[in-house]
């Protein structure tokens, strides 16, 4: 309890504080004696004050009269400085509160609990570290310097599980369509999905056995030919005359020794490895589209969740649009390899080129590589054609650089302008670069994701930069 005439000792900003500093800064008021209506002065602590100064202050009405305008003046500042020292210390609660650190850098209210806290059975705690030095700083941006080298790393090492994981969602999408009009037709998406997915397996199997034939066969010509080809090369005039220049056949007995050998049988093995790994990935591909098929409309939802509410509708919109196009793209590369494919087996009929329906399979799936996929399969057949003579393969030549021209500047813009509304520049562009990145797949993905980022640039972007 504090005394007369002294200040009080409560903290800043508490109601005691405010009660004692509003007592001294307030000049002598006069106090009201309700019972007589006579009023009675009292000094700055509230106490009455001496009879004689009290009578001096009526005897002299005109003095107080003039000195009132002053006091209230007065008042008036001591309250304006008073609200003003009250917001400074709720500033700074609030910024003690909220652990922002002073302006000198250190964390008071940090400071302000060490001090006050008892120490603990292992002694008191130092003070905290503070987050804003040199080597705080220069430690957190290290770490975060390894963590990103370490997801980078992580990245590389998994990059053809993901390449996977994202060629078997991209041809879930691409098929979803067929799934959504056979569940439209009145079956359920899980018959739907079964029956989507055997139709492609039976293409892959189609393929297989299309092309299986002709391999063998061409095998066993091959090992049933080759002594007569052995005997040719022996009796070959210009053959014995490099020999004995050369002498070719020392140096091939030379070369075929025990570790040649082995290399060889080690390149076939790696041979055979390729094959059963490419066997392999085709298979988890197959699956992995099943399971997103399966779950397509559930995997979609969860991430229209991940978008705040107030935007959620207008994402729902451009998402599905992208999807469409997706799927869309991949109809119309569909229609494309199976102009190439029809296109080419007419021709290898036509001409006489053996194996038609194998070698037109092989040109329309290498044309659903974009703008390099038709050349590719022309080359198979031009090969194959000059096997047969050379008018032959001439014609082949020809017809297939015709077609290309064709399918470049006709109908492979009309079939994208159509499906995915992708300028012929952006198609090109996107390819190129896509090839240079990814490979086949990069060109296979680049020009659905185009369509897609035209799509937001259009839509989003644009709007944005014309309402600001």
């Amino acid at each position: 309890m504090s005394t007369h005439g002294e200040t009080p000792t409560a903290s800043a900003g508490t109601p005691a504080r405010k009660t004692a500093r509003k007592r001294a800064t307030t000049p002598a008021a006069a106090a009201t004696d309700t019972s007589t209506g006579t009023e009675t002065a009292v000094d700055s602590a509230g106490e009455p004050a001496d009879n004689a100064v009290t009578a001096g202050a009526a005897a002299k009405p005109a003095d107080t009269a003039a000195t009132k305008p002053a006091d209230t003046a007065a008042a008036l500042r001591a309250e304006t400085a008073e609200a003003l020292d009250d917001i400074a210390h709720a500033v700074t609660d609030a910024r003690n509160a909220i652990l922002v650190p002073g302006p000198d850098g250190h964390d008071h209210q940090h400071d302000h609990d060490h001090e006050t806290k008892p120490a603990g059975r292992f002694g008191a705690r130092g003070k905290p570290l503070d987050r804003y030095s040199p080597f705080f700083v220069g430690f957190t941006g290290a770490l975060g310097v390894l963590v990103a080298w370490a997801v980078y790393k992580a990245v590389l090492s998994v990059s053809s599980i993901l390449l996977l994981i994202l060629v078997a969602a991209f041809l879930a999408i691409g098929l979803n369509p067929a799934v959504v009009r056979l569940q439209g037709w009145g079956l359920r998406r899980g018959f739907a999905v079964g029956l989507v997915g055997l139709a492609a397996i039976g293409v892959v199997t189609g393929m297989v056995f299309a092309l299986a034939p002709p391999i063998v066969e061409q095998s066993d010509g091959l090992s049933t030919a080759l002594p007569g080809y052995i005997d040719n090369l022996k009796n070959n005039k210009v053959l014995n005359d490099l020999n004995e220049r050369f002498d070719l056949i020392d140096k091939l007995k030379t070369a075929a020794t025990g570790e040649n050998a082995s290399k060889a049988v080690g390149g076939v093995l790696g041979g055979v490895g390729l094959v059963l790994g490419t066997l392999f990935n085709i298979i988890t591909g197959l699956i992995l589209m099943f399971y997103f098929l399966a779950a397509f409309d559930r995997l979609k939802g969860g991430a229209y969740k991940l978008v705040p509410a107030s935007r959620r509708e207008r994402t729902q919109l451009l998402g599905n649009e992208m999807l469409a196009r997706v799927g869309s793209y991949l109809s119309g590369a569909v229609v494309i390899a199976a102009i190439a494919g029809v296109s080419s087996f007419t021709f290898m009929q036509i001409t006489g080129v053996p194996y038609p329906f194998a070698l037109a399979l092989v040109v329309a799936i290498l044309d659903l590589i974009p703008q390099v996929g038709a050349t590719l399969g022309a080359v198979v057949v031009v090969i194959v054609a000059f096997f047969v003579s050379v008018p032959v393969g001439i014609a082949a030549l020809i017809f297939f650089v015709a077609y290309q021209q064709l399918e470049n500047w006709i109908i492979y813009p009309w079939v994208m302008r159509k499906s995915v509304n992708v300028s012929d520049l952006a198609a090109i562009i996107s390819v190129l670069l896509g090839a240079s990145l990814l490979g086949v797949i990069g060109a296979l993905l680049a020009i659905p994701i185009c369509a897609a980022v035209q799509l937001i640039v259009r839509e989003v972007v644009i709007p944005r930069q014309d309402a600001a």
